[in-house]
């Protein structure tokens, strides 16, 4: 059957199972818009109010769904504004493509308006992308790509298709969904070092990231840890990989990561990281953290191997398929000292300072918001100091349920975020935890929320300042506050009257209660503006380059 190249764009992601695209048109994107506009009974385009805030959506509505999400944008700027969303997706291994409009190939490379080499742009935050310049390929290019995002290692692909194959013909023949790639094998010899290594440990400890998420592996790693007879510390991408109540758990691991799991895992002879990578955040000084400790490392992706912290024992596959296989071969093991040990720094007071205090605290705020939440609702938050309050704070108790941006720390993607994380759960009460320096990046995906009568409760911590930047200002520059104290005038409760939404706001701690209550009571989009001090701290905190010994318990 003969189709445009538009028409074929279209009805390949539909035949792919896609029924859910965010974005924004323009004029090289046109023919597309007008095949959605066709086809609007067979997969839902939503508008946000800028391309950044349609990537976030994009992004987060894969990680709630574990489906690929699409977003759309014209040539030039609207292929620009996505480079920030892209990228935060590649950092966090998200499966998303992004097709955008080029001027048509006569046009390019001439300077046309709004032409820009975006698959140039993104090559480096991409998985693989593509310049569409045959009609006959543009199909099986869109197959392709879905293909790439989701297999292996997640991320985005990029997919440019210049105007002129948008308005070509060529027949379109259906194809069914390609068969997922099985996994590779896994090498018999890296699983025997494994086990070797865990049999001659005394205090090991697992660390495990959003790779376990991204393989839904919760339940193989419950069944390792309890083999192995070893604490989990997490990194931020992986908090919801298991209930935070169980009593492997310590928390998170790192710089702003709980004490008993960073003095667990200093305490340990073998580290055995699980589809996570060790970032500069996680482990502070590098020849400090690893002294006295073997390393065995899990993950899909065979460059995170060794990139960081070298690794004793490599194996290389998919995280849940390589648990099911140790767990049929490991023993079970008891290891009562180490188990003492632990159980002692959980009960240290080093890991448990909370004071109670008479103000509006973030931790007060956070837990009376995770009461009126189910197991498994979706909070996403921006990047700050409230991201790592939440990390510390609220806690989850099923995968898949913490949206952030972790590798690329992204601040403004929390709106985008929401929006995409509440779509993909089929609208359901979905929280944003934001701050007001964040906020003001993206708010304009307020109107987007309240376009679409989304039900999100929206928690802007509200301290007048950059936050995170405000206390290392604090702890290593003197107090020197070089413009992070914001002087905005900014009313979030009118501003959010203004978008059509419903606004609250606490100011002290007696009001927390009942103005919650209200605001998840509310029907559509919701904002609370919580005003808290301005030299509230994240704590403890582990200087950059530091250690377990120079970790900062208190202001």
């Amino acid at each position: 059957m003969q189709m445009t190249g538009a028409k074929i764009i279209v009805e390949t992601l539909i035949e792919q199972g896609i029924d859910t695209i965010f974005g924004y048109p323009g004029g090289s994107v046109l023919n597309i818009y007008d095949e959605l506009f066709k086809a609007s009974d067979r997969i839902k385009h939503y508008l946000t109010c800028h391309e950044q805030g349609a990537s976030h959506a994009a992004d987060a509505y894969s990680r709630v769904s574990g489906k690929p999400g699409v977003v759309i944008a014209t040539s030039g700027p609207g292929a620009t504004n996505l480079v920030t969303g892209i990228a935060n997706a590649y950092l966090d291994s998200s499966p998303i493509v992004a097709i955008t409009g080029n001027v048509a190939q006569a046009l390019i490379g001439k300077d046309s308006f709004q032409e820009v080499y975006i698959a140039g742009v993104t090559m480096p935050i991409t998985k693989h992308n593509y310049i569409v310049k045959d009609i006959g390929k543009l199909a099986d290019t869109i197959r392709e790509a879905i293909s790439i995002a989701t297999t292996g290692r997640p991320g985005p692909v990029l997919i440019d298709v210049p105007k002129d194959i948008q308005l070509a013909k060529c027949d379109f023949v259906p194809k069914a969904a390609p068969a997922p790639k099985g996994p590779g094998k896994v090498s018999d010899e890296a699983v025997e070092d494994a086990i070797e290594l865990i049999n001659n440990s005394k205090r090991p400890f697992i660390y495990a990231g959003g790779g376990v998420v991204i393989s839904e592996a919760s339940k193989e790693l419950l069944d390792f840890a309890e083999r192995v007879d070893a604490p989990i510390g997490l990194s931020m991408m992986g908090l919801s990989a298991i209930p935070a109540s169980h009593p492997r758990n310590l928390g998170m691991t790192g710089m702003h990561g709980k004490f008993a799991a960073s003095k667990a895992m200093s305490e340990s002879d073998l580290i055995i990281a699980i589809g996570t990578r060790f970032s500069d955040r996680a482990t502070g000084s590098k020849l400090e953290f690893t002294k006295g400790k073997r390393f065995i490392h899990i993950d899909i992706d065979p460059a995170e191997i060794g990139k960081n912290i070298p690794a004793y024992v490599s194996v290389i596959g998919n995280v849940k398929d390589v648990l099911t296989r140790l767990n049929t071969l490991l023993p079970s093991f008891e290891r009562p000292e180490w188990h003492r040990e632990v159980a002692e720094i959980k009960e240290s007071p080093e890991n448990n300072g909370d004071v109670p205090s008479d103000h509006l605290t973030p931790r007060a705020l956070i837990k009376e918001v995770r009461k009126h939440m189910p197991e498994d609702g979706v909070v996403a938050t921006d990047v700050g100091q409230h991201q790592m309050w939440v990390s510390l704070y609220y806690s989850f108790t099923a995968p898949r349920t913490f949206i952030t941006s972790g590798g690329l720390g992204t601040m403004g993607f929390g709106m985008g975020a929401a929006i995409g994380s509440c779509i993909g759960r089929g609208r359901k009460k979905t929280v944003l935890f934001t701050g007001d320096g964040s906020f003001h990046m993206n708010l304009n995906e307020l109107a987007t929320a309240v376009t679409n009568n989304l039900p999100l409760v929206i928690v802007v911590m509200n301290n007048g300042v950059l936050g995170m930047v405000r206390q290392w200002q604090t702890l290593f520059f003197d107090k020197r506050y070089s413009n992070t104290t914001l002087n905005r005038k900014t009313d979030f409760v009118k501003l959010a009257e203004a978008f059509g939404a419903t606004g609250y706001r606490i100011s002290c701690a007696d009001d927390l209660s009942s103005v919650m209550k209200k605001a998840f009571e509310t029907e559509g989009p919701v904002l609370v503006d919580a005003v808290i001090g301005c030299d509230e701290k994240v704590l403890p905190m582990i200087p950059p380059g530091g250690t377990i010994n120079d970790i900062i318990l208190e202001g």
